[in-house]
């Protein structure tokens, strides 16, 4: 694994890998670190059955304190929420499309080398 200068850096990198892994399993990306005053999601996509998927990407160099699915509290899903809710007022020709939220789990294979991708659909309301 490379490294890199800073930790938005390096988020930035993880977050690529989880777009085109998505991309390749038949997503479409829309939009990439939305921002606003009440939170950030970190990819914004449409699935095949053309549904908007706000997707939270979260990396673990360990498991040793749960894995990276794990790590997404109940505030952090809270803050993703709104600023979904925020996305759909700003973005209003997305309104009517049926969304869901989506975490993407990035760690080191066991083995070393590779990563994993831990992708759960659905995975908060």
């Amino acid at each position: 694994m490379p490294l890199h200068t800073n930790s938005r850096q390096f988020g930035h990198s993880q977050e690529s890998l989880a777009a085109k892994y998505l991309c390749d399993a038949g997503l479409r990306l829309l939009h990439r670190n939305y921002q606003c005053r009440v939170g950030e999601i970190d990819l914004i996509m449409i699935d095949s059955y053309r549904h908007l998927v706000f997707v939270e990407v979260r990396f673990r160099r360990s498991t040793r304190f749960g894995t990276a699915i794990d790590s997404i509290t109940s505030n952090k899903q809270r803050k993703i929420r709104r600023a979904a809710a925020h996305f759909l007022l700003t973005y209003p020709q997305h309104s009517n499309r049926i969304c869901r939220f989506d975490v993407i789990g990035i760690a080191p294979a066991p083995t070393g080398g590779e990563l994993v991708f831990e992708w759960i659909k659905t995975a908060f309301e």
